[in-house]
């Protein structure tokens, strides 16, 4: 709930500002029509940096790893003296 209000809020102040622009023209009229449009690009590009950045910065766990083969090992044991058939490998 909290983060609905802080997202809230952002929009709130987005607006605002846009509406302000649009009133003050400060900035041409015909920019300050293209500034949601450039958001949405911005917020874009932010988004597509950061998941690019965690792909990178993704930890490898060796311990998880095999921890995780082991589970897969026990199941496919299981699994057999089920009478269920789950290859050769």
């Amino acid at each position: 709930m909290k983060h609905i209000l802080k997202i809230l809020t952002l929009l709130v102040a987005i607006s605002a500002f846009w509406i302000g622009l649009l009133q003050a023209s400060i900035v041409p009229h015909s920019y300050t029509l293209l500034l949601p449009i450039y958001l949405v690009v911005a917020l874009g590009c932010y988004g597509l940096l950061m998941v690019g950045i965690g792909l990178m910065q993704f930890p490898t766990c060796p311990q998880e790893a095999m921890l995780l083969q082991q589970d897969i090992v026990e199941a496919k044991d299981f699994l057999r003296k089920k009478g269920i058939d789950v290859g050769s490998s």
